[in-house]
């Protein structure tokens, strides 16, 4: 079942500036950052009261992001719904005629399991579904405050 909304990602062609700015100029904490391999992208963390920004941006300059920045430019990639229960909510929209792009779920940041249902499914939005293991994110991958102080110097 959907039990919240999880984050909303914005794809950035250049992730340390875009850092900088929601840290500098917008006053945001950043919590951590982390590559996911399995979708070819590097992304930081930004807390907000019952849900977080997430920034994307292609990993080595390949995968999904590099693509979305190259036909849509930077902005919104999508939102991410929080489930608790992925493989059932999986079942029920294929059910009711929703596509996604992967067969199964896999490894996503913060150590959860995601899956992305496809954009012409949903009206053209691209959603993610993630579950959490009992339900609260792992920690950061690593220290933030390091690549905080290199940035704003």
């Amino acid at each position: 079942m959907i039990i919240g909304l999880d984050h909303v990602a914005i794809a950035t062609g250049d992730l340390h500036a875009a850092v900088r700015r929601f840290v500098e100029d917008f006053g945001l904490t950043l919590t951590g950052t982390e590559d996911v391999l399995t979708e070819l992208t590097s992304t930081a963390f930004f807390p907000l009261q019952g849900t977080r920004i997430e920034l994307v941006a292609p990993l080595n300059g390949e995968g999904p992001i590099a693509k979305a920045l190259t036909t849509r430019g930077e902005g919104v990639h999508h939102l991410c719904f929080r489930t608790d229960d992925i493989v059932g909510d999986m079942a029920r929209l294929q059910a009711k005629g929703y596509r996604f792009l992967s067969e199964a779920p896999k490894p996503g940041a913060h150590g959860a399991t995601i899956v992305f249902i496809h954009p012409k499914s949903t009206g053209g939005v691209l959603i993610e579904l993630s579950q959490h293991d009992g339900g609260v994110h792992a920690a950061p991958a690593h220290d933030p405050s390091a690549d905080v102080a290199e940035e704003t110097l």
